[in-house]
């Protein structure tokens, strides 16, 4: 499972890495909404929470299905711009600007992403154009709550209203803790974006997205980027641009944006406490699967404690040493268990260090 972006025809100059103040005022709601998923921001979050005014606490729960899943589109408008390949504006103003150009069907289209169910890497009938599409984005809304659904009736039947809305509510965020936030935060992702920048010019796209995440990955013959992902997509720069945008309080989610017909964007996070080569999900999936067999798990329960031949092991557990070594072939190949030989024998061990990350892998994974 991945994402992947076809970037056949890509000139070097179309590739650009450009902080957006309103992707970060997305990520900051989404941390807020979510903050078991950005351990290292429950402080801030506790602190911003605590201080917010109760009518825009309100209207933060109004939309928040725009950012509690992930977060929309809408927070990187810029990438919807005809032409593909629009810049992120300087100021969180510049940024509502590029929203105001999104046709009403691009702005109820991204808004209802996570309700409407409409085809999103191959584009389809807009809930604006279609009754039915409409009828069923409604009932996926209401399934989600009556708010969720006053909210998706409002935006269906008059979408300036609710770019309105949502303008008002981000100069309201930012007045309440986002432009402090922003002070602090535009820094670190200019130094980013300028160290990738460099990267770019002096040693490739390869480089820059290695440094970007392990889990991103440049087959140049192919002219295809891989993102490492639990979810399958699929998205071309064809004559528009590619967008690196950093995110500070993004951990541990690595978006990509590969929407129809807008320019492909990666979200990502600096500054991460992510390992210097986290779990693919293949691997991953591999660990999982070893683990849930009740034979291999009394064989690691033996192996965490001491190093075992394949012929003691078998006869701690009453079976054969063809039997046992079927099972430490499953552990070798999930990269759990390490070998060393001693004289004639074959000794196997735990590795503890893997285990012990596999539950942060996971989280990392299923979050990434």
């Amino acid at each position: 499972m991945s994402v992947r972006i076809d970037i056949a025809g890509l000139r070097p100059e179309r590739v650009a890495v450009v902080p957006s103040p309103l992707a970060e005022l997305g990520m900051a709601l989404h941390a807020l909404s979510e903050p078991g998923h950005h351990p290292g921001l429950q402080g801030w979050a506790t602190g911003v929470t605590a201080r917010l005014d109760s009518h825009l606490a309100d209207r933060m729960c109004e939309a928040d299905f725009l950012w509690r899943t992930t977060f929309s589109d809408l927070f990187m408008p810029f990438a919807g711009v005809p032409g593909r390949s629009t810049l992120p504006g300087a100021t969180l103003a510049e940024d509502l600007d590029l929203l105001d150009k999104l046709s009403d069907e691009q702005f109820v289209d991204a808004a209802l992403e996570f309700t409407c169910a409409l085809p999103y890497s191959t584009g389809g009938v807009s809930a604006l154009a279609d009754a039915q599409v409409r009828r069923r984005a409604l009932d996926l809304a209401a399934a989600r709550g009556p708010q969720q659904l006053r909210f998706s009736e409002r935006l269906l039947v008059d979408p300036p209203r609710i770019r309105g809305w949502l303008r008002q509510f981000a100069h309201d965020c930012d007045e309440a803790f986002f432009a402090e936030a922003w002070s602090r935060l535009r820094h670190q992702l200019a130094t980013d974006a300028r160290h990738k920048t460099d990267l770019l010019r002096r040693r490739g796209l390869a480089e820059a997205l290695a440094a970007v995440s392990p889990a991103v990955t440049l087959d140049e013959d192919a002219a295809r980027i891989t993102v490492d992902k639990l979810g399958d997509g699929r998205s071309a720069t064809a004559d528009g641009g590619l967008l690196l945008v950093p995110t500070s309080l993004g951990w541990p989610h690595l978006m990509v944006l590969h929407r129809h017909a807008w320019q492909p964007v990666l979200h990502y996070p600096v500054g991460s406490p992510e390992l210097a080569s986290p779990a693919s999900v293949e691997q991953l999936t591999l660990r999982m699967t070893a683990l849930s067999h009740p034979v291999r798990m009394r064989i690691c329960r033996y192996l965490a404690r001491s190093e075992y031949t394949t012929g003691e092991l078998a006869q701690v557990h009453g079976m054969t040493a063809p039997e046992i070594s079927r099972h430490l072939g499953v552990l070798k190949k999930a990269g759990l268990v390490t070998t060393r030989r001693r004289g004639r024998y074959v000794l196997h061990q735990l590795d503890v260090t893997v285990v012990a990350r596999l539950g942060s892998d996971f989280l990392e994974g299923i979050l990434r």
